[in-house]
């Protein structure tokens, strides 16, 4: 395009009079304007992974900062280890296959159903009429059993049985989650260091014990602790109390309010992703991040959506704990994470016409088995911090998670209950058999005793041993990592907190970087004495001053 030099000129004028005349909030704007759009990819499109794409999108369009996201996730599937599997293959029938509650204390969760207007129900799963609700087993008879519509009763056997220890318990939980929720609030928030943080806020105190030390230390009953507590702790990290740290023993009893979203709670991370505008590649790994001169990053991927040619991101975020992704860090971060055992958690799924055999759990043959069964060990077993803990019970938890009709059964649809099983070990057809009480042979029979089984094994979460340091966010220059709450607490809502919590950071820091640019441009640009300035035509000749005779 060619410009007449008069006009050329007169397109300057304008400007350097802006310059000249303006403060540095217009020179900022229009920095911002000219920026060119900042690249960022984040890896992994879990809870972190798709909290960090929204929060990143709101944070820089409030900062007017031009963002590109890409979000590569090695998975065919949305939501990391929240997801679901559809029974009988029906798809009207989603069972969640790992994380399937939230409450109401986690407020990430709680306003994004209602922000984007997702079904929440806080009877995530039928009560099965006859049936008590809850038992505790200990793998010789049911030490506790609690009625769905009994509540004063359950209360008052409560006291009756362990005394103020529930009561103590409960305050105990109040306080640890108010210290908690101080993370999600300025001046904690944005937290730069998880560690710093813990320690400011006094929960460092409580993962430097195991549960079981903890509760003892405020003097909760060892009997309530053992039986009702170690419960809640097993059923939800696979952990009993003596290896599992005082924090997380705290979230274990943080129940109030519990909700799912219809059809599985994958959408919240879905609906995320897609409020910010990413773009999302499936089934993509990432093989490698390489570190360029110019302080970008450069990612190698291998997939079948995404280009495998390599591509240039200002920003990167891992938001997937590093030691499970065979990824290469090229060279090494400043920080890099440290590995930590994960449960190897066994998650069993099957469709059966039948009920729980009271006969498998020592109950007389007229009394039925309650809809949720949570373990704990007996008296006299107990295995410190070893994590093969799951002692005479077995197995964590059998659940009624669902009811249904099976479309392929004949000649009509059969009603079966859905069951889930938590174990550390594969649950077999005689396990299956001992537990109906009928003889269940092996794999799916469409009219036999088991209709329908899903397996899945995989590192669910952490083992919580207690610990006062946890890794950094910032592994990097324009390196950060989520993962690294997962030691301190390991849910849907803290990854999403995490990745809240990046968000901010990595926006906050351009802003810095502007800020800093605009004042060393606005330093450079100090107006001297009008006739004093030194002016160069458009061919460099000299050239008067604006306001001189011409």
């Amino acid at each position: 395009m060619h410009i007449p030099k008069a006009l050329g000129l007169a397109l300057y004028l304008p400007l350097s009079e802006a310059l000249r005349s303006s403060g540095n909030g217009a020179l900022d704007k229009l920095q911002i304007s000219q920026m060119a759009a900042k690249k960022v990819a984040i890896i992994g499109a879990g809870a972190g992974g798709s909290s960090a794409a929204y929060y990143l999108r709101k944070n820089a369009d409030e900062a007017g900062i031009k963002t590109n996201i890409t979000v590569f996730e090695s998975s065919s599937h949305v939501g990391g280890r929240s997801t679901t599997v559809n029974a009988w293959s029906d798809p009207n029938t989603p069972i969640e296959l790992g994380a399937s509650i939230f409450v109401e204390v986690n407020h990430i969760l709680v306003s994004a159903a209602r922000d984007f207007n997702l079904s929440t129900s806080s009877h995530s799963r039928p009560h099965v009429s006859g049936q008590p609700e809850l038992g505790i087993w200990n793998g010789e008879e049911f030490i506790l059993t609690t009625g769905a519509e009994n509540g004063w009763w359950d209360k008052a056997k409560l006291l009756w049985r362990y005394g103020w220890a529930p009561i103590k318990t409960n305050s105990l939980m109040k306080d640890t989650v108010g210290k908690f929720l101080k993370m999600y609030e300025e001046p904690i928030f944005p937290f730069k260091s998880l560690s710093d943080t813990a320690e400011e806020l006094g929960l460092t105190e409580i993962t430097a014990s195991t549960g079981e030390q903890f509760l003892k230390e405020k003097g909760v009953g060892e009997l309530f602790a053992r039986e009702v507590v170690q419960a809640s702790t097993r059923v939800n990290y696979a952990s009993n109390l003596g290896l599992i740290h005082g924090l997380e023993t705290m979230v274990c009893m943080a129940t109030s309010g519990a909700m799912s979203i219809a059809n599985g709670n994958w959408q919240i991370f879905s609906h995320m992703l897609k409020s910010s505008s990413s773009t999302l590649h499936l089934n993509a790994t990432v093989k490698k991040i390489s570190k360029q001169p110019n302080s970008t990053y450069l990612l190698t991927t291998s997939s079948f959506s995404a280009s495998d040619s390599p591509q240039t991101f200002d920003t990167v975020i891992l938001a997937a704990p590093l030691q499970f992704s065979n990824l290469v860090i090229d060279p090494a971060p400043k920080h890099v994470p440290d590995q930590i055992p994960y449960v190897k958690l066994h998650v069993t799924l099957f469709a059966s016409p039948h009920k729980l055999s009271p006969l498998a759990f020592n109950l007389a043959p007229e009394k039925s088995v309650p809809q949720y069964v949570l373990t704990t060990l007996p008296p006299g077993e107990n295995y410190g911090s070893d994590p093969n803990g799951v002692g005479t019970p077995g197995f964590f938890s059998i659940s009624i998670v669902g009811e249904g009709l099976n479309p392929h059964t004949s000649p009509t649809n059969r009603p079966e209950y859905i069951y889930k099983i938590f174990s550390p070990k594969r649950i077999d057809e005689g396990f299956l058999s001992r537990v109906l009480g009928v003889d269940v042979p092996e794999g799916e029979s469409t009219d036999g005793a088991v209709s329908w089984i899903y397996r899945k094994v995989w590192h669910s979460y952490p083992y919580e041993y207690p610990r006062v340091t946890f890794d950094e966010i910032k592994l990097d220059d324009g390196l950060f990592y989520t993962s690294g709450i997962e030691s301190f607490i390991s849910t849907m809502e803290t990854s999403a907190l995490m990745g809240k919590n990046v968000a901010r950071l990595v926006v906050d820091e351009w802003k810095a970087g502007q800020k800093a640019g605009s004042e060393e441009a606005s330093e450079s640009l100090k107006v001297q004495k009008e006739g004093e300035w030194e002016y160069k035509g458009v061919n460099g000749e000299e050239q008067k001053p604006l306001k001189a005779k011409l």
